[in-house]
Formats: C-alpha cells, structure tokens, sequence
C-alpha cells in the first residue's frame, strides 16, 4: 500500500482538497504519480504483510466507509498523524553543522586535542613580602626554548599560551638563594603554583691568609742558629728545608754577623793561630804573646772578609742565595756531584741554579785584602791570591761533601722532612 504525502503542510492541504474526489485504492494503483509529485513528494510503500492485511480490508467493502462522509473525520485524523508526526519530528532535531573539510560537526573537541595553559604564582621572602625583580625561567621536557620573566610589584608573575606537559622553575633574585619547582601543566589548565619563599644566600666569604715572605725566612733562619754540630760549632748556613724562601739583604748580613761573632769562631780562631805559632808559620809575626795576637788577628780577618763579603755583600748585589741546600736522597753518586757542584754553583733569589759568582769573588776578594795585613815575606801577590781562592773552592767542595752524607747526623735540632716530597722540585 503506497502513500503519496507532501514533507510539510502542503500534503495535508492537498489531502484536503482531494479527499472528496479521492479514487479508490485500486485506481491509485493503477495511476502512474505525477511528475510533480514524484519530485516534490516522498514515497512510502509498505511491507508485503502490511499490504496483505490492507487487500483483505478492502474485500470487506472498507472503500465505501474509507471514503463515506461519516469517516472523513477519522482519514483527516490519520492522515495528520502519519503523515506530520515525521516532519514535526524532524523540525526539533537540531541542525548538525559540518566544519568544512573535516568531516566532524562544529562544536565537538578531537579526543586527542590539546588545549593551551598557563601558568602563574607569587615570589616571597622568608618574611612572606614580596619580591620584585626576581628572575623567573621557566623551562620544559620537550625541550622548547626557555622563558623568562620578572616578578612585578606584587612578586607575581605569569607565562601564558603554554602547551601541556611537565614542567620547571627556577628563580633567582640578589640576595637570594636559587629556589627551583617543577609540576605537570595538564590541557587547558590554569596552573597555579603555591607562593614560592627565597632563603636568603649564604655569605661565603673567603679569605687567603698569606704569611710575608720575610717573616717565613725569618723562622727559618732561627731554625738555622740552632743547628750545630756536635751541638756546639755553628752550621748556620746549611738549609735543609729544600724550598726555603730566599733570603732579604737585611736578613743576609744578619746571618754573616752572627756567624762572626760567635763564641765558637772566636775558640776556632784561637786554635788556628795556636797551631801556626806552633809550627812558625808567618814567622814575620814573631813569637810570643805578640805573634799569637797577629796571628789570631790575621786568622780572624780571613774569616770576617770572607762572610761578609762572600756571604753578604755579593749575595745581596748579585741576588743570590749563599746557603748549602741539603739533598739528602739519590743515589751516593748524585749526591757526590751535587756536593761538589754547589761549590761552583748555587742558587739564585728566584730560585734558579746559576754559577756561585759571590762565593768565587768573596774569596779572591778575601785574599786579596789579605795582602794588607800577613807579613810581606809571605805576600806573593796576584798568584798566591788566586790560588788560596781555588784552595777555598776545593775546601768547600769537601766541606760540602762532610754536610750531605755525615754533618747532618751530628747535628741536633734538624727539621723533619721528607726527602722525596714534591716540595724539592718548587
């Protein structure tokens, strides 16, 4: 059974109109649509068992009644209710509207969408005031560029616009410790951080406490009075600190002034002349009490001029070190030749090894002054002076020997130190 009706009202109206001259059933059948109405209608045709039951109401004379004007009230009724209920329907439907393009109606979120945030918060101090100026670096997991931002006036501060993801903070202001949060930012969320207190840095105040140089020679040096031999001869100019400092020139003509005005170089100085009185020598001073007091005079002069001049003068004007620098390790044949090498060698005020020109000139400078004061028989001149200069260098190479491998044994009050230490190479 097939149903010709217009979407809106019009189809009632022209049910209406048609009703009375309406055909029958069969007829409609039988009748081809008219072109208008089959492009202006819809067409509903009806199930085989619903057109079954509608053949056998027809046999039983339904036509007549269908059409009778005591059942138009009854066809008007159904004809408004299957034929209006559907377009009322469709009239509340509320229209979906496509995005162009997409596929998907305007107004529904893509599960997998993400939607920006922000993020904000509040700097403080260990008071709760606010902190103006801070900066503020925000910085991200995936690797985005850092932002930065200063506190207003109020310590807040804000980055707006940002994708949703982990997230850290770092903030930084004078006076202040650094302080760092982190947190997740999640899609479309207004973060809201906690107000973050600065603690107030630590003063690290470092101080270098430098002792002068001079007063570390100093303390050395009255480590060096008290080294002596069998606990009694002066050893004075021996180190066996292997990086001691140098010496000032003050601190030279000290040292030179002490060793000559030591009780024990006045008792060595007597023994000497005693022994030259004995056997004679410089007999131009004579016997007796007299030629004791020459010989002692003269044997004392050597001893003055030869420190002062060699010990202190020219070690001060060349800036040399006139001290005996202690090996104490090595094997015997390094320690041999470092013995005697020191006697033509030492080192300078900076340290460096250079020929020992105070040594070398304080003795022709020694020998030379000399000749004022020994008796003319016993003067030769320029050659005995240089070669009482070569005896003194031959003498300090043996003496040299004597401190590196037996003198140090016999003296009390040696420095403790370890031989092998970096410190030697300084």
């Amino acid at each position: 059974m097939t149903f010709i009706s217009d979407l809106g009202s019009p189809g009632l109206v022209w049910l209406l109109g048609n009703a009375a001259s309406a055909p029958s059933l069969d007829q409609r059948r039988s009748q081809p649509l008219p072109k208008e109405e089959e492009e202006g209608h819809k067409i509903i045709t009806m199930n085989a068992a619903k057109e079954g039951s509608c053949k056998n109401f027809g046999s039983r004379n339904v036509r007549g009644s269908i059409l009778g004007p005591g059942s138009l009230a009854v066809w008007l009724s159904l004809s408004v209710f299957c034929f209006g209920l559907p377009a009322l329907a469709q009239s509340q439907l509320p229209p979906i509207v496509q995005a162009p393009g997409t596929g998907a109606s305007v107004g529904q979120q893509h599960p997998d969408e993400q939607l920006i945030g922000s993020i904000s918060g509040t700097v403080i101090d260990g008071t709760g005031a606010a902190v103006v100026g801070a900066m503020v670096t925000l910085t991200r997991e995936d690797r985005s560029p850092r932002q930065e931002v200063r506190s207003g006036d109020d310590g807040q501060f804000l980055f707006a616009d940002l994708v949703p993801g982990a997230f850290q903070i770092t903030i930084t202001a004078a006076g202040f410790a650094a302080q760092t949060s982190s947190g997740i930012l999640h899609s479309g969320e207004i973060y809201a951080a906690p107000p973050i207190a600065l603690a107030l840095a630590t003063a690290i105040t470092e101080v270098q406490v430098a002792v002068p140089r001079t007063e570390v020679a100093e303390d050395q040096i009255k480590v060096q009075e008290k080294q002596r031999v069998l606990g009694f001869i002066p050893n004075f100019y021996v180190s066996y600190v292997p990086d001691a400092v140098p010496l000032t020139s003050k601190q030279k003509f000290e040292l030179a002034w002490k060793t000559t005005i030591d009780p024990v170089t006045f008792v060595l100085t007597g023994a000497v002349a005693g022994v030259q009185q004995a056997q004679n020598d410089f007999s131009g001073y004579g016997q007796g009490a007299q030629g004791y007091a020459k010989r002692f005079g003269a044997s004392y002069a050597d001893i003055v001029t030869g420190t002062i001049i060699g010990s202190a003068m020219l070690p001060s004007l060349l800036k040399q070190d006139p001290r005996y620098f202690y090996m104490g390790s090595g094997s015997a044949r390094s320690r041999i030749l470092y013995a005697i090498a020191n006697s033509v060698i030492c080192k300078g005020d900076n340290k460096r090894w250079q020929p020992n020109y105070s040594g070398i000139l304080g003795s022709l400078a020694a020998g030379g002054i000399s000749n004022l004061y020994y008796p003319a028989n016993d003067r030769d001149g320029a050659a005995l002076t240089f070669e009482n200069a070569l005896i003194g260098i031959g003498a300090t190479a043996a003496a040299n020997l004597l401190q590196e491998f037996l003198i140090r044994k016999l003296t009390p009050n040696v420095p403790n130190y370890d031989p092998n230490s970096p410190a030697r190479d300084k």
